[in-house]
């Protein structure tokens, strides 16, 4: 019998790709989704690659009628991957009070339903914010979590203790929390991908916006910082790896291959690669020039940081196997593709 997973923010990204890898690995998918930010149609795509459509809920789950609802028509569950949140970094010093409300909210809504139902594995969409801005790099997991700099970073820290304490307090219940640090790309199907409502807030569905005409040109946001070229550099990750690390953090927890009940493993390439490095990634990828001019810096964004992806290399058996490079190709197929180019 399958292993029956709830995947919130399912139609998301990060979640719609996981979503295909759980049903090519064998799990019976089904999301929560309450389309804030992104659309419908991408249970078609999930439906092309893997020929099975998963069961799907419009729902809000800070509404925790309606989130026990799922769990009753659904029977039992058997994990969690929780990826529904706000998450642009710059909106959430904008909007502070309503990143706290949903993003924790929302989890602990979800930590509830997983006692009352009786789910005993959790996998949660963390993010390399929490270790603020490093004074060494790279990144382990044994860095401090510094202050955050973004309302965003601060849900991710708090969101973590939240996950700790509860699996502290509880002997059947085991969790994993994934800091991951920049996913791009798109499935090499181009059947999913980013899809960002209105202006992006992330550097590659803007440099592909931009080159396909969309946008006037790309802001850069500061050239003065203390790196290389002077632009800010994190470590970008295709989307796909990505997704398979969490299909592997997960049947770790539902195997028992889990060390404690509460784990936290970094997901990254190991390289930083600079603002204008990934502008140039995108054009020597594709053969399209991006039309970019260099503004201010933004707040809440840190000057640099790439990951040590080592223990998750190790203990889960994962690392990144698609280059740069080609994340920026399969980026470019999935913008031509939706504009119709």
């Amino acid at each position: 019998m399958k292993n029956k997973v709830i995947v919130t923010g399912g139609t998301g990204y990060i979640g719609s790709h996981t979503a295909v890898e759980l049903i090519a690995d064998g799990f019976d998918v089904v999301i929560i989704d309450n389309l804030y930010n992104s659309d419908i149609t991408v249970l078609d795509g999930i439906q092309a690659i893997t020929g099975i459509k998963p069961r799907f809920y419009d729902y809000d789950i800070c509404d925790r009628i309606k989130l026990n609802e799922v769990f009753i028509a659904e029977g039992k569950v058997d994990a969690i991957i929780h990826f529904a949140a706000y998450k642009a970094v710059g909106e959430s010093v904008r909007k502070p009070l309503e990143y706290y409300r949903n993003n924790l909210v929302s989890l602990m809504n979800l930590l509830e339903m997983m006692e009352q139902h009786g789910t005993s594995a959790l996998v949660f969409s963390s993010s390399c914010t929490v270790y603020g801005q490093p004074d060494t790099l790279p990144v382990t997991e044994s860095s401090p979590v510094r202050e955050a700099v973004s309302p965003y970073g601060y849900t991710k820290q708090i969101g973590e203790i939240i996950i700790r304490d509860a699996m502290a307090a509880r002997q059947m219940q085991k969790a994993i929390s994934l800091r991951y640090f920049n996913p791009i790309g798109a499935h090499p199907t181009a059947y999913i991908g980013e899809l960002p409502h209105g202006v992006p807030e992330n550097l590659v569905p803007f440099i592909t916006q931009t080159a396909i005409g969309l946008r006037d040109e790309l802001r850069v946001f500061g050239n003065d910082y203390n790196t290389p070229d002077g632009s800010c550099i994190r470590d970008y990750l295709h989307v796909v790896d990505l997704a398979k690390a969490h299909v592997v953090a997960l049947k770790r927890l539902l195997e028992g291959q889990n060390k404690a009940n509460y784990e936290v493993f970094n997901l990254g390439m190991g390289k930083g690669v600079s603002v204008l490095e990934a502008i140039a990634a995108f054009e020597r990828a594709t053969g399209e020039k991006v039309r970019y001019s260099v503004t201010a810096r933004r707040p809440g964004d840190i000057e640099k940081i790439w990951a040590d992806p080592s223990l998750a290399n190790r203990e889960l058996k994962w690392k990144t196997e698609i280059t740069l490079d080609e994340a920026m190709e399969t980026a470019w197929r999935w913008e031509k593709k939706i504009r119709n180019k």
